[in-house]
């Protein structure tokens, strides 16, 4: 099951994706009696998406497929971030051996490079990335998101996939610049407002084979800069889960996002994507705020 964020007159809700279009949960709850939270956030927090994944792939998926005059097309729909106010962004950084050395730094070995981002760094499917009047060199990076489904804390690396709601495609931000100059400027380097970009859709494990299977890639303005692997990760995604689980709770909503193949300079003007294997590609323009400042 996939599930989306979309923006409808005027305002966000949330949205379930088949495969004839996006239709809104509340057009679900008129037309076929049922009560789901229309807002994704509160979908996940209340512990309601197992039992509408057990409705849907019990007899709502047939029941869906029947209300394609009630959907959007996929030509017309504007989707939104998945959420706005997630509880906690866990970045983590250096994850795979090739980035690191991009960077000129060893790969950490032992335990995750981790930090936070605040949510004022949100922003969406086909929003603008901007480049901060601080930064000369600012970088964007395709990672693959995951997505906490339910509160945990302790979680071992086999229970894991057991608290997730789900995967999504991320771009991350980093003013470069601001970091070489000290590492311990990185939380200020990852939290300029624009430089954390999740969705279009939320993809439930049950849709994904194998995780470690999955290929993720930067794309700049349509050509490939980095792909990999997620099995070439130091750190795979349950052990990042029972990893930062035992450093403070896990909450639902809570945004694990797992590192990037390679990071790409980005300019005025270009057009940035994180392309995952059976994901919907989520891409983003960028404006540089002194380019503005110049004219």
């Amino acid at each position: 099951m996939k599930l989306a964020t979309v923006q409808y007159n005027g305002h966000e809700t949330g949205a379930l994706v088949s495969q004839h279009g996006v239709i809104l949960i509340d057009v679900l709850n008129n037309e076929l009696n049922q009560e789901w939270s229309t807002n994704l956030f509160d979908l996940i927090t209340s512990q309601q998406l197992d039992r509408l994944k057990e409705w849907y792939y019990a007899d709502g998926e047939e029941k869906i497929s029947k209300l394609k005059t009630k959907m959007i097309s996929f030509e017309d729909v504007k989707y939104a971030p998945l959420y706005r106010h997630p509880r906690k962004i866990w970045g983590i950084g250096l994850n795979y051996v090739e980035h690191a050395a991009d960077l000129s730094e060893k790969a950490p070995n032992t335990e995750p490079a981790s930090f936070l981002k605040p949510d004022t760094t949100i922003i969406g499917p086909h929003d603008t990335i901007q480049v901060p009047l601080q930064s000369e060199r600012t970088t964007a990076e395709a990672e693959l998101g995951i997505i906490i489904g339910k509160e945990c804390k302790d979680v071992s690396e086999e229970d894991a996939p057991n608290v997730i709601a789900g995967f999504t495609t991320i771009i991350d931000m980093t003013a470069e610049d601001i970091l070489q100059r000290n590492p311990r400027y990185l939380t200020r380097s990852k939290s300029f407002d624009t430089f954390f970009s999740f969705g279009p859709h939320l993809v439930t494990p049950e849709e994904v084979d194998e995780v470690t299977n999955l290929n993720v890639s930067t794309i700049i303005n349509g050509h490939l800069h980095r792909k990999n692997v997620v099995s070439n990760m130091s750190f795979l995604p349950w052990d990042l889960v029972s990893f930062h689980s035992k450093v403070m709770t896990l909450l639902p909503g809570d945004i694990i996002s797992t590192g990037t193949p390679g990071a790409v300079v980005i300019r005025d003007g270009d057009i940035v994507e994180c392309q995952i294997d059976g994901f919907e590609k989520l891409v983003n323009s960028v404006r540089d705020l002194k380019v503005k400042g110049e004219k």
